[in-house]
């Protein structure tokens, strides 16, 4: 990656709804509008190569302990070159500097989100008002995406005790 992965400005509005709604088209994703993305421009992060915008990602922060990465979209030419597990880290940074222990998503593409950390969880254990952007979702009720979710705390104490085992291992 020779570009570089920044929080968003209102410049970068119309370029994050063209790749957004590109995958939208496909039913990949749902349509934004560009007063939707204006409203919302502090929740994304993009990644911009030589003044292009190449990819973006929002943290939509549901409640203290709920986020969710949403809206993750990469321009299909660029693709598999590390541009969406960047976004999507510095989303989850994000949310740990804010003091959010969990992020959902919910998407199609679970392998890429699992490699992160992500696990599959029942869409049913996400409280109800994170629906409130799906009602405009042709596949609304019967959704087919998958619900996965990470919680920074246990990376993190995860972390702790792999440190500690090793100091203990070692003396």
């Amino acid at each position: 990656m020779k570009g570089k992965i920044r929080k968003a400005r209102i410049s970068d509005a119309e370029e994050i709804q063209f790749l957004i709604n590109e995958y939208a088209k496909q039913g990949l994703m749902l349509p934004k509008t560009l007063q939707s993305i204006f409203e919302d421009i502090r929740e994304f992060w993009v990644y911009e190569e030589d003044g292009k915008i190449l990819g973006s990602c929002a943290l939509k922060i549901f409640w203290d302990d709920l986020a969710e990465v949403r809206s993750l979209a990469v321009a299909p030419e660029h693709t598999k070159k590390g541009i969406g597990t960047a976004l999507v880290k510095a989303a989850l940074e994000e949310a740990k500097e804010l003091g959010i222990p969990r992020v959902f998503t919910l998407t199609y593409q679970v392998g890429f989100f699992e490699k992160l950390g992500f696990k599959v969880i029942d869409k049913e254990k996400l409280p109800q008002k994170i629906w409130r952007d799906c009602i405009n979702c042709v596949k609304f009720p019967n959704c087919d995406e998958t619900a996965l979710e990470i919680n920074l705390l246990e990376r993190k104490n995860d972390t702790r005790r792999t440190v500690k085992s090793d100091k203990e291992r070692n003396g």
